[in-house]
């Protein structure tokens, strides 16, 4: 169900190169009943970051489309409201045509939040990878030994399942390429969540990986299911339409040693 890859901690901010910070108070839509940053809003968080990033680095013009493959969210200890949450962003791989940019977020008050994406340039007019500038290659690799990622799935879809309710999309998930945004499918693993909060008790992780895109007017099905049990615990999630699995995600308690 997941790969030796899902095990590994995510890599640590660099003592040198060119990482972006920047900082803002958590939004009061972004928590939970229990006043905790969600993971949707996290996900919108580190897509600003990223975008800022860019603008930054002199790239915005240059790259203004990205397609994120794959995130990885760690929470260590949640981040509550209110609370000033300061960012991290740096590469930690990269190939010509995309890369892997870890975000941290750190709490004023407390609570730690890591993240990772895989994320590919993409030619708007295509839908295709394109090819990163010489300057944003040599400015994003002074984090990172790592010149020639390829991607690696961490994730299997899920063969069986125990569980599946229906996930309702709006308008308002929709992005510009006609596809479900990033944040919409972190609703959805939080109506599982709700059902297995033992699962999420920090610290924990949580992976998406995205196959192929959802679009308006599919009907959507959410399938997960549990396995093991105290601290093996992982749940299985699948985003399925008529069948096909669109994204396959990962709740899983996490080691810290």
């Amino acid at each position: 169900m997941a790969t030796e890859d899902v095990n590994r901690r995510l890599a640590a901010l660099p003592e040198s190169g060119y990482v972006y910070r920047t900082a803002w108070r958590v939004a009061t839509g972004d928590i939970g009943s229990d006043l905790n940053l969600r993971l949707d809003g996290v996900a919108r968080y580190i897509q600003e970051v990223g975008a800022e990033n860019l603008v930054d680095a002199g790239e915005a013009e240059d790259h203004p489309h990205w397609l994120v493959q794959r995130t990885v969210i760690d929470v260590i200890e949640p981040i509550e409201f209110p609370n000033e949450v300061s960012f991290s962003r740096w590469c930690s791989a990269l190939s010509t045509r995309w890369c892997t940019m870890r975000v941290d977020l750190v709490g004023s008050d407390g609570g730690r939040i890591e993240t990772e994406g895989f994320w590919i340039a993409i030619n708007a007019k295509t839908l295709t990878p394109q090819r990163a500038t010489d300057s944003l290659i040599e400015r994003f690799s002074t984090t990172t030994d790592e010149h020639r990622l390829r991607w690696r799935p961490w994730l299997e879809n899920p063969d069986a399942t125990d569980e599946a309710v229906p996930f309702a999309l709006r308008r308002t998930d929709i992005d510009l390429f006609e596809h479900v945004t990033n944040t919409a499918y972190w609703h959805a693993i939080h109506e599982v969540m709700a059902l297995v909060p033992e699962v999420c008790t920090p610290p924990y992780r949580a992976v998406i990986e995205y196959r192929s895109p959802i679009k308006y007017g599919e009907d959507v099905v959410v399938r997960w299911r549990r396995r093991g049990e105290s601290e093996a615990t992982e749940v299985h999630i699948a985003l399925t339409v008529d069948g096909d699995v669109r994204a396959a995600a990962l709740l899983r308690t996490l080691s810290l040693g």
